[in-house]
């Protein structure tokens, strides 16, 4: 594949743009944003409480004098939108351009192109030869590594048949074995990229030359599930959870104004530069177990990690969804999890 020549001035400049921004003051990285979305959403739910609460009353007792609470409600519902509306003017208007510490696209092609890939696998005996098979095809990978998190079937030695270099996580959770495949990646010095991925038939290799594409701009590119033409009609992914994903996602974005676009923050699908991993994995807590995902990006946007999302292709899984896509009652679970943790921070233990 061709690509332009860097001069020596070009790559000096490259690192010079790529080096970590100095922090703003703490009032100036606060998110407001964030925080004013947050009170006109609650002021969004009192105004339809105090407005349904009336419409009863009037429809029971018509002509009746309606109690006051409903009207005080109205009230407050109005006390929140004022000062939330506030806080997201100043984001949006003032502070903005102050958060946007890279003021130029980022050209930093990786001098080495061949990847190690590491997928995540539990009980996915039906599948991960498949995926293996689908990875190590491809011209661009240098191995394909499968973390086995205790399989209760035959997962690692049909992944070991398929050519794959197994790993075996022993402690459970979605979380601790995501950490533990971005520190397999970075084992290995022939390779300075890491594709993390699940061994589950979702996603395919065919993206990767999309991730390529996308990473001399980024220093993680995130694959993004949200271009409905890219999606297959019948995935664990329901509309519910697809929306809700976009929800998340603006609220992430919203939290770290100027940073990126955010749409998905439930794929595992992603291309990361060791560096960054490296100065990335201190911060991480694989204790937290199915939001992990959006546990990783809201804390390398904290950490001044460069991301950006590339639209991916989404199929049907093969075999049986494990995760939070399991039903829509669990996904809302994942989903309250977190935007509490991108609201509150995320829990230690």
């Amino acid at each position: 594949m061709w690509r332009p020549p860097v001069t020596q001035t070009i790559a000096e400049e490259v690192l010079r743009k790529h080096e970590k921004p100095a922090p703003l003051p703490r009032w100036q990285r606060a998110p407001l944003l964030l925080y004013g979305l947050v009170l006109i959403l609650l002021a969004v739910a009192v105004h339809l409480i105090g407005a349904l609460a009336c419409g009863v009353a009037d429809a029971i007792a018509p002509g009746l004098v309606p109690p006051s609470w409903p009207g005080g409600l109205l009230l407050v519902s109005g006390g929140l939108a004022l000062p939330g509306g506030s806080l997201a003017a100043l984001d949006l208007l003032v502070l903005v351009h102050k958060k946007r510490q890279r003021h130029d696209v980022m050209m930093a092609p990786p001098s080495i192109r061949l990847l190690t890939v590491v997928l995540t696998a539990f009980n996915d005996e039906e599948s991960i030869g498949l995926a293996v098979d689908d990875f190590r095809q491809h011209p661009l990978v240098k191995r394909v590594i499968v973390v086995d998190n205790d399989s209760t079937d035959h997962t690692a030695s049909v992944a070991r048949e398929h050519g794959a270099i197994v790993v075996h996580e022993s402690l459970p959770g979605y979380g601790r074995c995501v950490y533990r495949a971005l520190q397999e990646g970075l084992t290995y010095s022939d390779t300075e990229l890491t594709l993390l991925c699940e061994g589950d038939m979702t996603f395919r290799s065919f993206d990767i030359e999309k991730f390529m594409s996308y990473i001399p701009h980024a220093d993680i590119v995130n694959g993004t599930r949200i271009v409905e033409q890219l999606r297959a009609q019948r995935t664990q992914l329901t509309n519910f959870m697809y929306y809700g994903n976009f929800f998340v996602g603006k609220l992430l974005e919203a939290k770290h104004l100027g940073k990126g676009t955010f749409t998905d923050v439930g794929t595992t699908y992603k291309l990361c530069r060791n560096s960054a991993l490296r100065a990335l994995l201190p911060f991480l807590r694989p204790s937290i177990n199915l939001e992990f995902n959006a546990h990783f990006l809201d804390t390398a946007l904290s950490e001044s990690v460069h991301i950006m999302e590339c639209p991916i292709t989404f199929h049907g899984r093969v075999g049986l969804s494990k995760g939070g896509n399991t039903s829509n009652r669990r996904a809302f679970a994942v989903g309250m999890r977190m935007i509490r943790g991108i609201l509150s921070g995320w829990p230690t233990a």
